[in-house]
């Protein structure tokens, strides 16, 4: 058993409570020890890297999440596959980082390509019976079968990442098809719809009867139970804590939630109000899935992920600093800096996983796939940039492989590229516009918040820096943004 606490960023005494507090035994059915583990990875939309409390989180509780933590393991050094929805997806699900992926940005004309094999695709592959409810978001515009030819079996949610703002939404996808939902009706101005130019569905909900959060629970719980015989992979991409961005623009709060909870009464603004309900009903949704798990005696040999899709947000009226979301990593979303892209990782499997552990492995959102694919037992495709950390799973750490590097990429606001090798960072700006900043360079052993800038000292690793932003950075010709150099 591996303990790495002073890795652990900001750990409050609740964390560390929970870190170390094992949960209650259940009564399970018995399973074969060489028998797959169903899998259910959930991932939540904008969360920060201090927003739990197993994590650091001293004003929002977040116990059912907190206790899967002390059941299984926590990851200090897990990255995100980008800084932004579309990106972060298509790495999640093909296993390579965003100079490999064929969807970099939250760009028209950036979709995943039919030769690119993807998580579910790999799980059907092992006999997995595969779902994914919530927001898919891989891409701008999905076709509406996107989920299903990438190799799931069933899907309900949102399609696209801007229709998923709205969380009253008139109409959701299932396997395709059109589902209108009942009591959600969007505002008009003059009967015409003031988010036209948005994909369809996106906007503000001027009637409000069915939360898309809760809808999910239920597909999610259902898809469980009726999967329970079978072994099944859940793919659990929820819209929260995301903000609706057109409601922050309209009235001042994209926070929407059906409301405020035992935060009503607080002295804080409502988008913070209504954050903190939002990371309450997160957690509630881990009670209610493990619960789940539990009374249908198949707990014990489910292997359970929970990870953010990239660092908090600061829209709809949220502020990132208000619940120190971010702990004391620098940046937020769209940043390349450690807030930006660094995400809590907890697996639970109590048939394989010791409970109450953590490490500080380099790891990041393209190695799940090599992951799960050891885990259901099938070969990995030969193209990905992952490396599995089942041994780290397991507590075999002498036979875990490490990265040489990770990289990221991302054009927005001038464009971005950073590198993490070993306990160096290195992050540079401005990379698609005619004067690209020069290098920055961090060593996170000491500096783990990114302060002190390092590079006139180390040139020679600065050099090497950028000799490694140069090799992992794959062109897309179709693709209108270039990085610079």
């Amino acid at each position: 058993m591996q303990f790495n606490t002073q890795k652990i960023l900001g750990l409050s005494i609740a964390g560390l409570t929970a870190l170390f507090t094992g949960c209650k035994e259940e009564s399970e059915k018995t399973s074969d020890a060489s028998e797959n583990p169903n899998i259910i990875l959930i991932l939540l939309d904008d969360m920060g890297y201090g927003d739990l409390g197993c994590y650091g989180q001293e004003v929002l509780s977040t116990p059912h999440i907190d206790k899967m933590a002390s059941g299984g393991i926590m990851f200090t050094n897990h990255y995100c596959g980008s800084t932004v929805s579309a990106p972060t997806r298509a790495s999640l699900l093909t296993g390579k980082h965003t100079g490999h992926t064929s969807v970099r940005a939250n760009e028209e004309g950036q979709l995943l390509r039919d030769e690119e094999t993807t998580i579910a695709e790999k799980m059907k592959e092992a006999g997995y019976i595969t779902g994914a409810i919530g927001k898919w978001g891989v891409g701008h515009p999905p076709p509406v079968d996107d989920p299903e030819r990438n190799g799931f079996d069933f899907f309900y949610g949102y399609l696209n990442m801007w229709h998923a703002h709205n969380f009253y939404p008139e109409f959701l996808y299932r396997n395709g098809e059109k589902e209108y939902i009942e009591g959600n009706k969007l505002i008009t101005e003059d009967g015409k719809n003031p988010w036209a130019d948005k994909p369809e569905g996106t906007g503000v909900a001027e009637k409000k009867e069915q939360y898309a959060h809760d809808l999910f629970d239920k597909e999610a719980l259902q898809f469980i139970e009726e999967n329970r015989d079978t072994t099944f992979f859940l793919y659990l991409p929820y819209n929260i804590p995301h903000a609706n961005n057109e409601a922050g623009r309209y009235h001042g709060n994209g926070m929407e939630v059906p409301d405020y909870g035992p935060f009503a009464n607080k002295d804080w603004p409502d988008p913070e109000k209504g954050f903190a309900a939002m990371i309450r009903k997160l957690d509630n949704s881990v009670g209610m899935i493990m619960e789940k798990l539990s009374d249908l005696g198949i707990n014990k040999n489910t292997l359970v992920i929970f990870v953010s899709d990239n660092g908090p947000h600061q829209e709809g009226e949220h502020k990132v600093d208000f619940f120190n979301s971010n702990g004391n990593l620098r940046g937020m979303k769209r940043d390349l800096y450690e807030g930006g892209i660094r995400t809590p990782f907890i697996a639970r499997w109590p048939e394989r996983i010791a409970s109450g552990t953590s490490s500080d492995h380099i790891s990041a959102f393209w190695d799940i796939l090599p992951t799960l694919c050891e885990v259901a037992d099938v070969e990995p495709p030969k193209a990905t940039d992952g490396i599995s950390f089942f041994p780290t799973l397991e507590g075999k750490h002498e036979e875990q492989k490490q990265h040489e590097y990770l990289y990221w990429e991302f054009y927005a606001r001038g464009g971005k590229q950073a590198v993490r090798r070993e306990k160096w960072k290195a992050i540079r700006l401005n990379t698609c516009t005619d004067n690209p900043k020069p290098i920055e360079l961090y060593n996170l052993s000491i500096d783990p918040s990114e302060e002190n800038n390092v590079a006139n000292n180390h040139p020679e690793i600065v050099e090497e820096m950028k000799r490694i932003m140069k090799e992992a950075h794959d062109p897309l010709p179709e693709f209108s943004l270039k990085m610079n150099w």
